[in-house]
């Protein structure tokens, strides 16, 4: 929709991925069809912690709207309306769950070449309203982010964020948690052609002075299979391994270990996603 620097959510989410995505410690089987009308039907069932949930959704596209629906086994349905160019440039979002019919969400986000912003309003009678700006490029950008409480009248959160990318780099300062919190990510593409990526993070919470320091990268080890891996100074371990068994289908599997603390168990996680 646009060339611009990207919502503020973006900032440090290519190390965010890389050191969290897939690190799952729970059991997940999803199984994806499409129906001759265009409907998307995606069943997954989930067992985590010895509990057993699951849900079914369904999505449908239609021009330039978006229609997602889901259903899950605590008989909560999930709905989010997507919608684009309403108004040029925009995409509106609305989202609802019932029967919780305080959950109401409304969206809009703006893209400008050189600016993007996002405003969310809960539908309620005391909303929540949040707002994103970000400034600048797909190669520098500058964004913030706050949340305001209108039954309280306070700001329940602000953020602020710069990011800078390169072809085969991608570096991001992140304050966030109401100034507490100061997160710098890198993220270095070795050989994109191979999908050999480093990626380094340092958070500091300023008021305990607590550092994490985090390191991690990633290897296509063929044209199926990519090893994850990351360790932080806590000693924390943990590793994935994604295999495409069939085309669009991926088996993923993940381990965590404790290395300072070799005595607990290690956890482990399975997801198999298939689709047609």
């Amino acid at each position: 929709m646009s060339t611009g620097p990207g919502l503020f959510s973006d900032i440090g989410k290519k190390a965010k991925d890389l050191l969290t995505k897939d690190y799952v410690s729970d059991q997940k089987i999803s199984i994806s069809t499409y129906s001759s009308a265009g409907v998307a039907i995606t069943s997954t069932a989930v067992n985590k912690g010895g509990v057993s949930t699951g849900d079914v959704a369904a999505q449908y596209k239609y021009n330039n709207s978006l229609i997602d629906v889901k259903v899950d086994t605590e008989s909560n349905i999930s709905t989010t309306f997507t919608v684009t160019e309403i108004v040029p440039s925009t995409k509106t979002i609305a989202s609802f769950r019932f029967p919780d019919y305080n959950s109401g969400k409304l969206e809009v986000q703006y893209f400008h070449p050189h600016a993007t912003f996002s405003t969310a309003v809960a539908l309620n009678k005391s909303p929540n309203i949040d707002i994103m700006a970000t400034l600048g490029t797909p190669a520098i950008a500058l964004g913030a982010e706050a949340g305001y409480e209108t039954s309280s009248g306070k700001f329940i959160k602000y953020t602020a964020g710069i990011s800078v990318t390169k072809p085969d780099s991608s570096a991001s300062i992140i304050l966030a948690d109401k100034g507490d919190t100061v997160r710098a990510s890198f993220v270095h593409y070795l050989d994109q052609l191979n999908r050999v990526t480093a990626v380094g993070e340092i958070a500091r919470r300023l008021s305990t002075n607590e550092n994490t320091f985090t390191i991690g990268g990633s290897f296509l080890v063929d044209h199926l299979t990519l090893v994850k891996a990351k360790l932080n100074n806590h000693g924390r371990l943990g590793a994935v391994l994604e295999h495409e068994i069939l085309p669009k289908s991926v088996l993923t599997i993940s381990s965590e270990i404790e290395t300072k603390a070799l005595d607990k168990i290690p956890r482990f996680g399975l997801a198999l996603a298939l689709k047609p």
